[in-house]
């Protein structure tokens, strides 16, 4: 009997001692997962030989943070929709990446937490114009919501090949209306770009338009529409760097971007006036990892890493560790010969420009309204009309041919 419990004591000192170790790998393999919600190809992912940045942050949480940490990213193709999912509540991220005025939105309704700069050192090497007072879209509080990843202005980028060089001389919005153009223009598939290059193009104030004007803007649209290929976003790299559209308006970081595939590709700030925006990261209030989201703010803005993002994505960054590169400025002049100057230079500075602010819960839902309106209406053709009715003259055609023939079968 006491062979029996002291073989029984022995194998549970067995089993324990085997056990012990297990549990010590499973607590060393704990994985902690960070969310990160940003724009489609605004990262260095490591594709032909780039720095694959959230890698790269991975391994420094191991080696200096001592932390097993796996980058759950995805992407968004616009400010609404991200806008969306995060305020339902249908996903939660730790680190998200909005515009300007969606900033100042989601801020007015208790989405975004405050930043704890003292944990962000390399925030000392955003450029005062970005900071303080000089945040535009963060309200008067005292806290700041967010930390500047790039910045820019829309133009309208267009196919010398295609576009006649009187017409892009002009150097107007007028070009995204030449009907001599059609099915060759591509235009923004979200409301408050679309709607900027119409009310940019009457010379109307972006923020404070009135009722008539925002009306006026939408007739603008509606009449363009009949000429536009389609309303596109990331789409547009493969349309105007295949050369299938002549004509768009976006982002002059992606500008370089497509040039560098097709070197027939040109690039202008539209006289009339056009829009400057910044995108920033945040921390949504419902972040779960609101320390290691700082970490990661923070590790963008280190400057092999900011570098590597800027050189992967062609944007104006905020940083002066970056602008003020050599290597960097190279870089981007290899590019494209005016690429500093389109991002940083006097071509940037020729033009009006203003930024969207965060509109009100009533003019947000008057703009949505025509927003579906303006996407919902038929975009039938004239020419669809005609050609059916061909069609139809036809068939009846055939039918009345056919009684006749009946008829003088049944006669003889």
């Amino acid at each position: 009997m006491i062979k029996r419990v002291f073989s029984f004591i022995l194998i549970l000192l067995l089993i324990a001692c085997i056990s012990l170790p297990l549990a010590s790998c499973e607590s060393d393999e704990t994985v902690t997962t960070l969310y990160v919600y940003n724009w489609g190809e605004y990262i260095s992912d490591g594709s032909e030989g780039t720095l694959d940045v959230n890698a790269a942050f991975e391994e420094y949480c191991a080696d200096v943070l001592g932390m097993n940490v796996n980058v759950n990213y995805s992407t968004f193709s616009s400010n609404e929709s991200m806008y969306a999912k995060v305020s339902s509540g249908s996903a939660v991220y730790d680190v998200i990446i909005p515009s300007d005025y969606m900033i100042e939105r989601m801020i007015s309704e208790d989405l975004l937490s405050p930043l704890d700069i003292s944990k962000i050192p390399n925030y000392q090497y955003i450029d005062e114009k970005f900071k303080g007072e000089n945040v535009y879209y963060e309200g008067e509080s005292d806290n700041i919501y967010s930390v500047p990843y790039f910045y820019g202005m829309i133009g309208v980028i267009y196919n010398t090949s295609i576009v006649s060089e009187d017409d892009a001389a002009l150097q107007s919005w007028n070009l995204m209306w030449d009907k001599k153009y059609e099915r060759d223009i591509l235009q923004f598939n979200n409301s408050r770009d679309a709607f900027g290059t119409a009310l940019y193009r009457r010379g109307y104030d972006v923020n404070e338009a009135t009722d008539e004007e925002w009306i006026t803007a939408l007739n603008d649209l509606k009449e363009q529409k009949d000429i536009v290929q389609g309303y596109v976003m990331d789409e547009i790299f493969n349309k105007m760097s295949s050369g299938s559209a002549a004509i768009a308006a976006y982002y002059a970081g992606d500008f370089l971007t497509m040039y560098e595939n097709n070197d027939e590709l040109a690039f202008y700030y539209p006289k009339e006036g056009t829009n400057s925006y910044i995108d920033a990261m945040c921390i949504p209030k419902n972040a779960e990892s609101y320390d290691l989201a700082l970490e990661y703010i923070n590790f963008m803005c280190q400057t092999d890493v900011a570098i590597a993002n800027a050189e992967y994505t062609y944007y104006a960054s905020p940083l002066t560790t970056v602008v003020n590169d050599e290597g960097y400025r190279e870089t981007m002049s290899e590019v494209h010969e005016d690429a500093i100057e389109i991002l940083y230079g006097d071509m940037s500075e020729s033009v009006p420009t203003q930024a969207y602010l965060n509109l009100s819960p009533e003019r947000l839902s008057f703009v949505n309204d025509l927003w579906e309106e303006l996407k919902v209406e038929s975009g039938i053709r004239p020419g669809i009309y005609i050609t059916c009715g061909v069609i139809l003259l036809c068939l009846l055609a055939l039918v009345v041919s056919h009684a006749i023939k009946k008829k003088i079968r049944n006669n003889y």
